[in-house]
């Protein structure tokens, strides 16, 4: 499997089971499952992109998508679910058993880096479970770093600290990695957690902070709809030529 940065085609879609190898609540809301091929192979993928799930709902055939929340080059593939109240889905995968099975296909999607980008920095953007492709692509970011010195800023939106998913992991990236920052952006109730990163407000906030270059930065926006218009906006206002401000929405469907 090429490094995600350096993939030059994007892997054709698939149709597999997944099995549910293990699982833990990453927040009060967000499930993290840990899933395997139930054939035993690997699934190639390039780190940002998704999965879609596939179930029946009264015998109408229904799918959901997931981002994929692990880098490539291992058996496992990994996602985070929210809960959504009413959610088919939702009750679905926080149901699911260590052993069972559902249908899945993938990979999809291109919200991904690319071999090509000459930036000097990338803008990562996410709120809730939109944080999963960046955990993903942390191995091809480095290999980036590597080749061309890039710099990188996550910005993360939540509400509260429970809501801050992966902190440890990202944290601990960043201690190792001085030209990664993290910076999670707290809405309502702050973190006692002595990072000294932490912001108050929303990741717009702390966007306009940053003062997006519109000569170094490529920005990557995913999550809530909201905050991705936002976003978009606001980085188009600083100069960024669309392309390079690359925008995934999660919607929550029942």
């Amino acid at each position: 499997m090429n490094n995600p940065s350096q993939a030059a085609a994007r892997p054709m879609p698939e149709h597999f089971q997944l099995r549910l190898r293990d699982s833990h609540m990453l927040a009060p809301s967000v499930r993290h499952l840990r899933f395997v091929r139930s054939d035993g192979n690997q699934l190639p993928y390039i780190a940002g992109q998704f999965l879609q799930i596939h179930f029946p709902i009264d015998g109408v055939p229904k799918k959901r998508s997931y981002s994929v929340a692990n880098a490539p080059g291992d058996e496992h593939l990994e996602m985070a679910v929210s809960y959504v109240e009413g959610g088919a889905a939702t009750a679905l995968l926080s149901a699911l058993a260590e052993g069972e099975e559902i249908e899945a296909s993938g990979p999809y999607g291109r919200f991904c880096l690319m071999p090509k980008d000459e930036n000097r920095r990338y803008l990562l953007i996410g709120t809730g479970t939109g944080v999963t492709p960046y955990r993903a692509m942390l191995p091809g970011l480095e290999q980036a770093h590597a080749e061309r010195q890039i710099e990188v800023v996550l910005l993360f939106g939540a509400r509260n600290a429970e809501e801050v998913l992966y902190a440890a992991e990202f944290e601990a990236f960043a201690r190792s990695h001085p030209w990664f920052r993290f910076i999670p952006c707290l809405s309502r109730v702050p973190r006692d957690s002595g990072w000294a990163e932490d912001r108050r407000g929303y990741v717009q906030d702390a966007l306009a902070e940053l003062q997006p270059d519109p000569e170094a930065d490529i920005a990557y926006l995913c999550g809530n709809p909201n905050m991705v218009d936002a976003c978009f906006e606001q980085l188009k206002g600083a100069g960024l030529a669309v392309p390079k401000i690359r925008r995934e929405k999660y919607i929550s469907s029942r």
